[in-house]
């Protein structure tokens, strides 16, 4: 489904100015940039463009009221700055899963009005979801190990009772 028509579907009959929360996961854009959304979402706040095919943010419209943007699994690879003019009451971005190859292209956002006044911004990189991955291997190898150790006695036990017999 292209963006327009997500968009136009999400609305449900309301208008543009009332929407708060925009999810457009999954929908396809054309040529890599935003289509269908407009000055007109003034009350936004939360904007989710998963797994769109996004590659520049050049076309996004100023939202002045958005505070979470969720942009992972995209090909992005710059052009952050953007964001700074855009979007200045942001507090949440997730850009993991794009082709963002060092931290050079995130320095635009320190920029940011939030960032001056000292206010934490989560920044979700795609490292921190590669350290989260690897901690979960590492429970679950241990809870493996633990099975196979109730295993192997549980085993011992029956030996145990059948050489008793």
């Amino acid at each position: 489904m292209e963006m327009k028509k997500k968009i136009n579907l999400e609305l449900r009959n309301r208008s543009p100015e009332e929407v708060t929360e925009l999810v457009l996961d999954n929908c396809l854009c054309v040529n890599g940039e935003i289509e269908g959304l407009n000055d007109t979402f003034k009350e936004l706040e939360f904007l989710s463009m998963a797994n769109v095919e996004l590659s520049s943010l050049a076309r996004l419209p100023s939202l002045n009221k958005l505070r979470k943007l969720e942009l992972s699994d995209n090909i992005i690879s710059g052009g952050l700055e953007v964001l700074a003019e855009k979007c200045p009451n942001l507090t949440y971005l997730n850009l993991s899963g794009n082709k963002i190859k060092d931290l050079s292209t995130v320095e635009a956002l320190m920029a940011m009005k939030m960032m001056k006044r000292k206010r934490k911004m989560k920044l979700v990189h795609r490292k921190d979801m590669r350290k989260r991955r690897r901690k979960r291997k590492r429970r679950m190898r241990m809870r493996m190990k633990m099975k196979m150790k109730q295993v192997q006695s549980w085993e011992r036990e029956k030996r145990k009772w059948a050489s008793h017999t």
